[in-house]
Order: C-alpha cells, then sequence, then structure tokens
C-alpha cells in the first residue's frame, strides 16, 4: 500500500512537473522573449517620436523603418502563441499586435507621400531645389502638387480601418477592473475611445483634405471673404467685426482684391433696417441692424445668415467661394512666430505693451480702427489686411522648413480652440469642416450639455481685462438630475479716461454690458437665475433650451450668475459636454458630477467629461 501511494505521488510529480515545463517552454519563455522583443521597439518609437518632433523627414523615415524592422521581430516571436488563440486574451493579444502591423503601415504610406515634397509641408531635407524657387514660386509649387501629397490618403485610411475593426473586437469587460494598481479595464477602454475618436476625425478630414488643393486655387481661381473679429470686444461668434478683406488665390498666387475696416462697409449699404430686439434690448443707442452687429448667434452659420442680408445690399460686395474668420489671437501668434513686422510705417509686436497689459499689437490696432475716437486716423482702412499680407509673405521668404511646420500646427490648433472658422459655399466641403467642428456650429449630444455665450453690447474693449470662472455642479435631487451653473466675472484693472473728444485716447477699460445666454439640452426646467439686471428669458433655440440675463461688470468690479435647473428626463448627467464659445482663449470651469470632480482647469477646446 505504501509502495502505491509512492508510485502515485511519483506520478503526481512527474505530472505536475510537466505542466510546469510546459508553461515554463510554451508560455513563460515566449512571454519573456516577446516581452524583450516588445521593449526594443518601444525604444525604437521614442526616438521615432524624437525625429517627428525634428521636422527632418530623413531621419523619420531611417527611423520609421528601424521600427518596422523591430516590430517584424516583435510580430515573429508574437505568433509562437497564436495558437492558444482560444483564449480571448492571447486572441485579444493577436488583434492588438495585427493593430500595430496596420499603423507602421499606414505612417509607411504617409511618409512616403510626402517625402518628395517634405520641403513644402515644413520638413526639412538633405537635398532641395524648393528654398531656391521665389517666395510666390514655393506656394504655386506646394499648391500645384499637394495634390500628390495627398494620394495616399485611401491606404492611409483604410490601415486605420482595419485597427478600428481589431480593437473593436476586444471586450474591455473581460478584464479585472486593477491589476497591481493598474486600473486595466479603464485603460484598455479610454484607449480604445481615444483611437476611434482619431479613426473618426480622420473619415471627416477626408474631403477636406482632399479637396485642399482646390481650396487653394489649384483648378480655378478661388475668392474668400476674410472678417477679423476683435476679441476684445466679446460678441456670440467670437469678437466685434472689426475689418474685412477679400482675397483671391489661384494656383497658389494670392492677391488682395481690397481691404477696409467695417464701418466702410456698413457705409456701402444705403438704408439699414431696424436693429433685431436683441440690440434694442441690450446694446447702447443703437437702433438700426449694421453688418458690424451682425454675429448675433453663437452658431457661425446662423449668424452668417444676418451677415449675408446685410452684405446683399451693399454695393462693395462680391462673389464669394468661403468665408475665413479670424480672431486677434491669429495675429499675436504670427507674430510670435515671424517676429516684429512693419507695415505702413508702423511696427506691430506680439510684446506685451503696458498701456493695456495685452500685445502691442493688439494695442496699436485698436489705436488705428474702430470709430471709438474723434481724430483722423492714418491708413486705418487697410493695415489691418496690408498686415496679414505681410505676414503671409514674410513666411513664404524663408525656408518652409523654418516656419510652415509651426505655423501649419498653430492654425490647426487655432482651429480647434475656435479662433478660425471656416465656412465654404460648396455643401460637401461646408459638411466636412462642420463635421471637423471647425465652422462654429452648436453642435449636437444625446447626453448632458452646456455652452455659455457672452456678448458685449457697448462696453469698450472690457473682455480684455475681464476674467471669468464657471462652477458647474450636477446633483441627483429626488426622482430628478439637477445642475447649478455658476459663472463669476472679475475686472481688477482700472478704468480706461473714454473721452471720446480728448485725442490720442484709446478706450479701453470701461463698464461691460454683458448680454449671456446659457444653452443646456431641450426640455431642461429653469429653477432659478440669480444676478441678471433684467427679466429673465427662457426659450428653446438651435436646438437647445435656452436661459438668457444681463449684467454688467465695473473696472475694479465683480459680478456673477447662478443658474439653477433640471435635465430633461432620459439625460442622467453622466456625461457632460461642454462647448466653449468661439474667440474665448481660456475660460476656467470647475465641473462636479454627483459629489466626484472631474475637470477642474482652464478650457480651451469643447470637451466631454465624465
Amino acid at each position: 500500500m505504501h509502495k502505491k501511494k509512492k508510485r502515485v505521488a511519483t506520478l503526481l510529480f512527474v505530472i505536475v512537473l510537466g505542466i510546469c515545463g510546459f508553461i515554463y517552454i510554451s508560455l513563460y519563455l515566449p512571454y519573456t522573449r516577446i516581452k524583450d522583443k516588445g521593449m526594443v521597439v518601444l525604444a525604437s518609437g521614442q526616438e521615432l517620436k524624437k525625429a517627428f518632433s525634428q521636422n527632418n523627414i530623413d531621419l523619420l523615415s531611417e527611423k520609421l523603418k528601424a521600427v518596422d524592422e523591430k516590430y517584424t521581430e516583435f510580430e515573429k516571436e508574437s505568433q509562437t502563441v497564436y495558437w492558444l488563440q482560444v483564449i480571448p486574451y492571447v486572441a485579444d493579444f493577436r488583434r492588438g499586435v495585427e493593430s500595430g502591423r496596420y499603423g507602421i503601415e499606414a505612417a509607411k504610406a504617409s511618409v512616403t507621400a510626402i517625402a518628395p515634397y517634405a520641403d513644402l509641408i515644413g520638413f526639412k531635407k538633405g537635398e532641395t531645389s524648393f528654398v531656391e524657387k521665389s517666395a510666390e514660386g514655393r506656394l504655386q509649387t506646394a499648391v500645384l502638387t499637394l495634390d500628390k501629397v495627398l494620394s495616399n490618403i485611401d491606404v492611409i485610411s483604410e490601415n486605420i480601418n482595419q485597427i478600428e475593426k481589431r480593437l473593436d473586437q476586444i471586450d474591455e469587460n473581460r478584464y479585472p477592473e486593477e491589476i497591481g494598481g493598474t486600473k486595466v479595464r479603464e485603460v484598455i477602454r479610454n484607449g480604445k475611445e481615444q483611437f476611434t475618436g482619431v479613426s473618426r476625425l480622420f473619415v471627416d478630414a477626408k474631403p477636406f483634405l482632399k479637396k485642399l488643393p482646390e481650396i487653394l486655387g489649384s483648378k480655378e481661381e478661388q475668392t474668400y471673404l476674410l472678417l477679423f473679429q476683435n476679441t476684445a470686444e466679446r460678441r456670440a461668434t467670437g469678437g466685434f467685426l472689426t475689418a474685412y478683406a477679400v482675397f483671391k488665390i489661384k494656383e497658389g498666387k494670392i492677391t488682395i482684391d481690397r481691404s477696409a475696416d467695417i464701418y466702410s462697409l456698413d457705409a456701402s449699404i444705403a438704408v439699414h433696417p431696424a436693429a433685431p430686439k436683441e440690440i434694442q434690448m441690450y446694446h447702447k443707442d443703437v437702433t438700426k441692424f449694421y453688418i458690424r452687429d451682425s454675429n448675433l448667434s453663437p452658431d457661425f452659420v446662423e449668424s452668417l445668415k444676418l451677415f449675408t442680408s446685410l452684405y446683399e445690399k451693399s454695393g462693395a460686395r462680391v462673389k464669394y467661394d468661403g468665408i475665413i474668420a479670424l480672431d486677434s489671437k491669429i495675429l499675436v501668434d504670427m507674430l510670435t512666430i515671424f517676429g516684429d513686422t512693419e507695415v505702413g510705417g508702423v511696427v506691430f509686436s506680439a510684446e506685451i505693451d503696458k498701456r493695456c497689459d495685452c500685445p502691442q499689437v493688439i494695442y496699436q490696432l485698436f489705436n488705428m480702427v474702430g470709430e471709438e475716437v474723434g481724430y483722423q486716423k492714418e491708413n486705418r482702412k487697410g493695415i489691418l489686411g496690408d498686415l496679414m499680407y505681410e505676414l503671409f509673405y514674410k513666411a513664404l521668404r524663408f525656408s518652409p522648413s523654418r516656419y510652415w511646420g509651426r505655423l501649419a500646427q498653430t492654425m490647426f490648433v487655432n482651429m480647434d480652440e475656435k479662433h478660425i472658422l471656416l465656412n465654404f459655399v460648396e455643401k460637401d466641403l461646408q459638411e466636412s469642416v462642420e463635421k471637423l467642428n471647425y465652422a462654429g456650429r452648436i453642435r449636437e449630444t444625446s447626453n448632458d450639455y452646456l455652452h455659455i455665450n457672452n456678448v458685449n453690447f457697448a462696453g469698450a474693449k472690457s473682455n480684455l481685462f475681464v476674467n471669468e470662472k464657471v462652477v458647474s455642479t450636477t446633483t441627483q435631487d429626488g426622482g430628478k438630475v439637477k445642475r447649478e451653473v455658476i459663472v463669476e466675472y472679475r475686472n481688477p484693472y482700472p478704468a480706461s479716461n473714454c473721452n471720446r473728444h480728448q485725442e490720442r485716447i484709446v478706450c479701453l477699460n470701461a463698464t461691460l454690458r454683458n448680454w449671456v445666454r446659457v444653452y443646456v439640452p431641450k426640455g431642461s426646467k429653469l429653477i432659478s437665475f440669480d444676478g441678471s439686471e433684467t427679466t429673465v428669458r427662457t426659450y428653446d433655440e438651435l436646438g437647445k433650451t435656452v436661459f438668457e440675463g444681463f449684467l454688467r461688470v465695473n473696472p475694479m468690479g465683480f459680478a456673477k450668475i447662478k443658474v439653477t435647473y433640471t435635465l430633461p428626463e432620459g439625460i442622467n448627467g453622466k456625461e457632460l459636454m461642454i462647448q466653449k464659445q468661439s474667440g474665448v482663449e481660456e475660460q476656467t470651469h470647475s465641473i462636479t458630477l454627483f459629489g466626484k470632480k472631474v475637470f477642474d482647469k482652464g478650457l480651451r477646446t469643447d470637451v466631454i467629461v465624465k
């Protein structure tokens, strides 16, 4: 009996030893080799990232090739465990590895497409004749070859599609919430969501990218109306319409057809209609409807309908292919990149001017453009267009590798932050920029929503000095979801001398006359609105419910509103989209959802918090 037990024990030991050996040889050793190969890929990837930041196409190609080779080794090692893909975790691992391969193929297609024209888009090359061309010739060459740069866009798109298919098959719910302090399930979920966002962005951007050569006049001349919005005087779509320009572009050759302040455009309209009720209610001593006040809606497309209704009456109107709205930040960013720039004997700079504690270019333009002072301002009508034109050609005078990459990145950031708004006559192109959120539209969502829109009516340039803080809280109140939104306005600066009869005085800081609208999910019910000096109005607009009021903020003063309301049934308040007002550089938001602070920082772009 004793011998029998000993044999059984020996057999069990051999079996356990065999299983351990099997696990060691079939799983542990492959795991360690896969991990080692993976770490090599990660190190190679860091070098690739560094090469990309240096805008050097030759170095980028070299590092991408190294990543490709290291990843191939990683793939071969990974295949040694694919026979176990009946186990869901191994199947997910395979999907991840295959996704990585498609990502590398997308990167290779991108580099292959841009390599011959790298210097056109701001990458350094070992040899190039492009820098020898004239400034105008550089842009023409860039426009006429842009379609070749975009030739692989469909290949890249298919690779991204293949990645998304594989990531969709990974179920994060089969993984534990946390392992060793790492929130595994959350990491997988966030990774999938982020890639889906990138994928959707690429799909939405394709029509815009494919049309980019035509937008730049590769086939026929394009005419664009440029509107400048002064964000120091906040309006619904960003800022007061200060000036405009008409420019044409054909095969990369740009010409300025005209450039003037907005008052000249208003003067070209023989008869102005009566002002809309909003202007009569909140503006100061304005009874007629002017183009300069036409951006009343926070939705840029809706504001342009009002703009167009007046523009069509103008003797200076032209037929255009699109409208581009730029605000004050664009000028500051461009001067930051290109340095001080002289136009018409005036030097413009991005340096801070003590007279307004703002960039010098902003103060100079206030001093030259607008109706605030009584003396005649030399060359005020065309100065803004001339400055933009000079900055544009300043970029072209240098090698593209010096400025173009940085300039393009800055412009895309500004479109994301809605300091640049685009509108096109062509329907497909307009739909594309709307999907990219570059068109200044009020967005749709099935979840909770918040957009705070402030309009400065006759409060000088006081938005230069007023800072805003939003405190937003969501709670459960019985069977309803209750929201409380507090907006605090502070102006810590003294008032300006705004005597219109005193020469050379720029009226900047005065009492802010602020028309405020709070856009929330349609069907929300107002409980209270504290802080408005006028009767609060509630109505539906742009697919939202709006709570509207008015307040004043004095220099060296403080004011606030507090809006409390309940959300409609079907919206649980666990996900909130905050849509930033166009033109606002930063607005501090502190958001608490059901007792948990989920956001507490400056808001520069639209965000979704959960």
